[in-house]
C-alpha cells in the first residue's frame, strides 16, 4: 500500500483532477452501483454531505437508534446540516428497525406546524450494534416503507464491506434503491484514511462545493486514493477476520464470558465495569476498549489467527466478567 501510494500518478483535484482519486472514485461508483462518487478524508465528512443535501433546517431524518450520525458525530447532523433527529428502536433485531417503525413515525402528515420528516438514515452494519447486519429482504422493505412516506434514503455504509462479506452478496445488492451512500476505505480495509459518499451523478456535482464548504479541497489526493485503490483489492479477505471473530466469541463463551455472538468482526462483552476488564486485559497484553456497557473487540487484517489463541490464553487467566 505505501509503495502504491509512494507511486501514484497524482494532479491537483482541486482544479482540474486527480487521475488516481478519479479512478477510485469512478470504482467505488461501479461497486455500489451508482452513477458518480467522491472521496472524502473521513466518514464524518462523507456522511454530513450527504444529510446536507437532503435537509432542509429543521427537518426530522430518522436513524437506528445508537446510528453513528446519531451518537458519534458531534451532532454535525443538527449543527451543520439543520436536521432533527429521532431515533428508531431497533424492533427487528441488533441495528434493525421494522418498516413499519418508519411508516409510523413518518407516514402520516399533520397541520402545517408539525415536523416534517424528510430522510432516512440507515446504517450497514450497525457499529454501535456490535456490527451486526441487516439482510437484504430487510434493507428493500426499509427503503420502500421510507418512498412510501416520501422520505428520502441515505445509507451510512462505512462497513457495507463486511456487511456483504457476511452475507454473501455483491455490494450493490445493499445499496439498492438508496439515493446516497457513504462508504469507508479504513475500516476493515486498511486504508489510513478515506471514505466515499456516493449517489447519481448530480448528488455528486452537489457534493464537491459541499465538501470544499466543510474544508475539504484536495490537491494530490492521489498519494491517498491509490490507498484506497489498494485496500478495495483487499475486501476479499474480511471472511477470515469475522471468522477469526466467531472464534474469539467462542473461545471466551468457553471461559464463561458474557459474549454477543458476532454478525462480522466486532466482539462485544457485556459488563457492568468495563474500564477495570480493559485495565486487567492491558496488564495481560491485549488491547480491547470500553464500548456502551461493555467492552470491545475488533479483528481486522493485523490480527492473525495465533493473535487469537494468544488472546484466549491470555484471557483464561482473568477472571470472567459479569
Amino acid at each position: 500500500m505505501r509503495e502504491a501510494m509512494a507511486g501514484a500518478d497524482v494532479g491537483d483535484d482541486v482544479l482540474d483532477g486527480d487521475p488516481t482519486l478519479a479512478a477510485l472514485q469512478t470504482r467505488v461508483a461501479d461497486l455500489l452501483g451508482v452513477e458518480a462518487a467522491l472521496w472524502t478524508p473521513t466518514g464524518c465528512m462523507a456522511n454530513t454531505i450527504a444529510l446536507m443535501h437532503h435537509l432542509t433546517r429543521g427537518d426530522r431524518f430518522l436513524a437506528p437508534a445508537g446510528a453513528h450520525v446519531l451518537e458519534a458525530e458531534l451532532g454535525t447532523s443538527a449543527w451543520l446540516a439543520g436536521g432533527l433527529p429521532t431515533p428508531l428502536a431497533h424492533d427487528a433485531g441488533p441495528g434493525r428497525p421494522t418498516p413499519a417503525a418508519v411508516t409510523a413515525i413518518a407516514g402520516a402528515s399533520g397541520p402545517y406546524f408539525s415536523l416534517r420528516t424528510s430522510l432516512l438514515c440507515l446504517e450497514n452494519t450497525h457499529n454501535g450494534a456490535g456490527g451486526a447486519v441487516t439482510p437484504v429482504d430487510e434493507h428493500r422493505a426499509l427503503v420502500a416503507a421510507a418512498r412510501d412516506a416520501g422520505l428520502a434514503v441515505h445509507l451510512d455504509g462505512a462497513r457495507i464491506w463486511h456487511a456483504a462479506a457476511a452475507l454473501g452478496v455483491p455490494v450493490s445488492a445493499l445499496t439498492a434503491g438508496v439515493d446516497t451512500v457513504s462508504v469507508c476505505l479504513s475500516k476493515g480495509l486498511g486504508a489510513p484514511m478515506g471514505s466515499v459518499v456516493a449517489g447519481s451523478a448530480a448528488f455528486v456535482d452537489g457534493a464537491w462545493r459541499l465538501r470544499k464548504m466543510l474544508g475539504g479541497g484536495i490537491r494530490q489526493g492521489g498519494v491517498v486514493g491509490a490507498a484506497g485503490l489498494v485496500a478495495l483489492d483487499q475486501a476479499g479477505d474480511l471472511g477470515g477476520d469475522h471468522a477469526r471473530a466467531a472464534r474469539l466469541a467462542e473461545g471466551l463463551q468457553a471461559l464463561g464470558w458474557p459474549v454477543i455472538a458476532p454478525d462480522t468482526n466486532i466482539v462485544l462483552v457485556p459488563t457492568a465495569s468495563p474500564a477495570p476488564l480493559v485495565a486487567a486485559l492491558l496488564d495481560a497484553g491485549v488491547r480491547a476498549v470500553p464500548f456502551g456497557p461493555g467492552v470491545r473487540f475488533v479483528t481486522h487484517r493485523d490480527v492473525d489467527d495465533a493473535d487469537i489463541e494468544a488472546v484466549l490464553e491470555r484471557a483464561a487467566t482473568l477472571p470472567a466478567p459479569s
